[in-house]
């Protein structure tokens, strides 16, 4: 016994390796086992709240992706005209959407500095006008109203491949749907071009002025004959169209309705309307040319020198950008030199300029 002890206490001083007994291992053991089991008490381990609201919106904008691309191929493989459609609606939300937002930038830019519709540069000044067009906004508030039952947006799709160019705007044309459409519109309004040169053959025996009255009856025949007018034999007749019988208050009612069909404006309003929507649409292309004469022609892309140049009365569908950019530096030249009060003028330019340039009379 005394032996054992002095055995134990021996190897104790030397470092002797003992094996410790069953007892003692066991408590070992059950020591590291608890200590494995413990929950961490780490922080980092956890997710902060916020954190797990932008993960889940992660993981929905993933999966949305995906499911979504899923369906445009199933589309574009087993119903490849109803895909087309499709693209071209939803690429058509999507400028409409970028559109609107620019529009809503520039009129707040406006109001917080102050500033009025005629000293935006052109190019705001342009998409304001789009924008805002009457047209535009009616077929808008169809959409939107026949869109508002569920699944109406199939009743949408067939609409717009039954009457794209009545219910749809631009946005939703496909490129060859813009050129037609635009011819379309173009011969529309090329229709009352003999009608407004008859009624400026029918006033001008009221014209006190004998020089004007010869002027003016000399610019008739020329453009029946398919002339070409200069832009001096426009200017002379000035004076004619800022008082009576051609002033824009003196006009005919069925003159103003020709006038308004030249523009595509409806004409189906009572004439002090239709006067008076000539006579605001009028004002914002001359404030347009102004500040596109401030800009230079030779800062536009093509399609914005066509874009322009088909809204003053030109089809430019159909004309190279050289020859556009003459037309409208013809243009520019008469609307710069007129005066409010001359605006009649610039309004029937849309016929007089447009009639017969290159050979677009037909």
């Amino acid at each position: 016994m005394a032996l054992s002890r002095v055995c134990w206490a021996r190897s104790a001083v030397w470092g002797s390796a003992v094996t410790p007994g069953h007892f003692v291992t066991r408590r070992l053991q059950l020591g590291r086992s608890g200590l494995a089991w413990g929950a961490p008490r780490s922080s980092k381990l956890h997710l902060s709240p916020k954190a797990d609201v932008k993960n889940l919106m992660s993981y929905v904008v993933t999966k949305t992706k995906a499911i979504n691309g899923k369906y445009h191929r199933f589309l574009g493989r087993h119903f490849p005209r109803f895909y087309v459609l499709y693209t071209i609606f939803m690429k058509g939300l999507q400028m409409l959407w970028a559109d609107a937002k620019k529009a809503r930038r520039i009129k707040t830019n406006m109001w917080k500095h102050n500033i009025k519709f005629h000293q935006l540069p052109y190019r705001e000044m342009e998409h304001l006008r789009q924008v805002t067009t009457f047209n535009q906004d009616l077929k808008c508030l169809f959409l939107g109203i026949i869109s508002i039952p569920p699944f109406a947006n199939y009743l949408v799709f067939l609409l717009m491949y039954l009457f794209p160019r009545q219910l749809l705007i631009r946005h939703f044309w496909t490129p060859k749907q813009q050129t037609d459409f635009l011819d379309i519109y173009h011969a529309f309004r090329k229709q009352s071009h003999p009608e407004i040169i008859s009624y400026l053959e029918k006033v001008i025996p009221l014209i006190s002025d004998a020089g004007l009255r010869w002027r003016l009856t000399d610019l008739c025949t020329k453009i029946q004959r398919g002339t070409h007018p200069a832009i001096h034999d426009i200017l002379a007749l000035r004076e004619c169209f800022s008082n009576h019988p051609l002033g824009m208050n003196q006009l005919q009612a069925l003159h103003v309705k020709a006038l308004s069909r030249a523009m595509l404006l409806t004409s189906y309003l009572p004439p002090p309307l239709l006067r008076h929507r000539l006579k605001t649409h009028t004002t914002v292309i001359h404030q347009l040319d102004k500040a596109l004469a401030k800009l230079g022609i030779g800062q536009l892309t093509a399609q914005e020198v066509k874009s322009a140049c088909y809204l003053r009365g030109l089809n430019s569908t159909h004309i190279g950008e050289d020859r556009c950019r003459t037309w409208l530096g013809e243009w520019l030249q008469i609307s710069c030199s007129l005066k409010e009060a001359e605006l009649s003028l610039l309004l029937h330019n849309v016929v007089l300029l447009s009639t017969n340039y290159l050979g677009t009379r037909r």
